[in-house]
């Protein structure tokens, strides 16, 4: 399946997000939740999270990187050690959403904590590869626009390429690969709000300019 990547601005992305996801309470929730995330306060993150998909599963968010708030909801589960619900929150969400990859990954990461290796390497594989394919299309079509601000010196997609070279060899390092798995997923959130904050200094340098 062809992934689809929406060319809206990053700066609009928290209040578009709030109409898609149907209400600014929800929104609320889900950007507290983001910086619990950011801090490392992953359960003050998850309760956040959760409360907003009670208040509407379905919310995606995110103006260029696309996730479904079960995708935040599963993340967080599994990143406070919740590997049983993390597996059905990222399950539900990739049925709703197949194209998540951030999503693709953590289910990866889920299953290998679980011990479903096998299962394990090809959700990972296609997380870690969906992403990069991800950044080469911001950076490649949007280059002069936002995607300059998406892995700049491509060294996220560097780190991909050795990852997934561990994947390719005939011994899997599992610890390295869940490690290595775990970093990507809170690099490409880091990204995500890394170019945001760019972009919107470009803009707010650009309109200082013209005056």
């Amino acid at each position: 399946m062809k992934a689809i990547y929406p060319l809206v601005a990053l700066s609009l992305s928290v209040f578009l997000s709030a109409c898609a996801g149907g209400t600014f309470q929800t929104a609320g929730e889900y950007e507290a939740g983001k910086q619990a995330l950011y801090a490392g306060n992953y359960p003050t993150a998850l309760a956040y999270f959760q409360q907003a998909a009670q208040n509407n599963p379905n919310a995606v968010y995110g103006a260029t990187l696309r996730l479904g708030i079960m995708t935040y909801v599963g993340q967080t589960q599994y990143l406070t050690g919740r590997y049983a619900e993390a597996r059905q929150s990222l399950r539900k969400e990739l049925s709703q959403h197949p194209s998540d990859h951030v999503a693709m990954l953590y289910l990866g990461l889920t299953e290998a904590r679980l011990g479903n290796r096998q299962a394990a390497l090809g959700y990972i594989e296609n997380g870690m590869k969906g992403i990069a394919a991800f950044l080469n299309y911001i950076t490649t079509n949007f280059a002069y626009s936002f995607g300059q601000f998406w892995d700049p010196s491509g060294n996220i997609r560097a780190t991909i390429k050795t990852d997934l070279a561990m994947i390719s060899g005939a011994n899997t390092d599992w610890p390295a690969l869940i490690a290595a798995g775990e970093k990507l997923g809170i690099r490409i959130e880091e990204e995500e709000e890394k170019a945001r904050q760019q972009q919107q200094q470009m803009m707010e340098q650009n309109f200082g300019g013209g005056r």
